[in-house]
C-alpha cells in the first residue's frame, strides 16, 4: 500500500512545493507504481494482468498528457485502473468460475479447494453466493472508477490525488466489510464456508450407553 498510495502521494506534493509543473508532477509521481509493477514481474518471472495494467496506462496517459500539456488526462489515468478491473471482474461471471471463486482459491487448503470444488457443482446455493459477490466486487471498481473520473474532471487538480487515493481505500474497505458479512451470514445459514480453509465437518453423532 505504501508503494502504490503513500510514496506516488508525498512525491507529488513534494514536488508541487518545489514549484513543478502539475502534469510532471502527476507523471513523476505515477512512475513509482510502475516501476513497482515492472520490479515484481522480474522478480516473478512473469507478468500479471494487473502489473501489466498499470504499466500501459500510465505509458498512454503520459504520451497524450505530453501532447496535450493537460495533467487531467494523466488524473483520469486513475479512473481507468478501475474501470478496467471492475470490467474483468464482471467479465468473469461469463467463465467457468467467477471472480469470487478464484480470490477465495488463495484462502483455502488442499481439503477447502476439493470441498469448494463439490459445493459449486452440488450446491446452487453456494454458486449464487459466490457470483453475487462477484458482481459486488465488479460494481465496486466501477463506482470507483466513475468518482474518479468525475473528481479529475471537475476539482482542483492539486486536491484530485489525495481524494482518489483514499476513495479507492474507502471503497475497498466498504466491499471487503460486505463480503465479510455476506460470507459469515453464508456460512450461519448453510454450514459451509465460502472462503475458509475448509469445509465445515459434520458433527460426529453422538455415542449410544449400551448397558451390560
Amino acid at each position: 500500500m505504501s508503494v502504490n498510495v503513500l510514496l506516488p502521494l508525498a512525491l507529488y506534493y513534494a514536488l508541487r512545493a518545489q514549484g513543478t509543473a502539475q502534469w510532471q508532477a502527476l507523471l513523476l509521481s505515477g512512475v513509482i507504481p510502475a516501476a513497482h509493477a515492472l520490479g515484481s514481474a522480474v522478480v516473478r518471472r512473469r507478468v500479471e494482468f494487473f502489473d501489466f495494467l498499470v504499466v500501459v496506462l500510465l505509458a498512454i496517459s503520459a504520451a497524450t498528457s505530453l501532447i496535450s500539456g493537460d495533467p487531467r488526462v494523466l488524473l483520469l489515468k486513475d479512473a481507468g485502473l478501475p474501470a478496467v478491473l471492475g470490467l474483468w471482474i464482471l467479465g468473469t461471471l461469463g467463465v467457468s468460475r467467477p471472480f469470487a471463486f478464484t480470490f477465495g482459491g488463495a484462502l483455502r487448503d488442499r481439503a477447502g479447494a476439493e470441498a469448494a470444488e463439490l459445493a459449486w457443482r452440488d450446491r446452487p446455493e453456494f454458486r449464487e453466493a459466490l457470483r453475487g459477490l462477484t458482481v459486488v466486487w465488479g460494481c465496486g471498481q466501477l463506482l470507483d472508477a466513475a468518482l474518479s473520473t468525475v473528481a479529475a474532471l471537475t476539482l482542483p487538480v492539486d486536491v484530485v490525488p489525495v481524494i482518489g487515493r483514499f476513495q479507492s481505500v474507502a471503497l475497498l474497505g466498504l466491499v471487503a466489510v460486505i463480503t465479510v458479512r455476506r460470507s459469515r451470514g453464508f456460512h450461519a445459514r448453510h454450514g459451509i464456508s465460502l472462503f475458509g480453509v475448509r469445509a465445515v465437518a459434520e458433527e460426529p453423532q453422538a455415542e449410544v450407553a449400551v448397558r451390560p
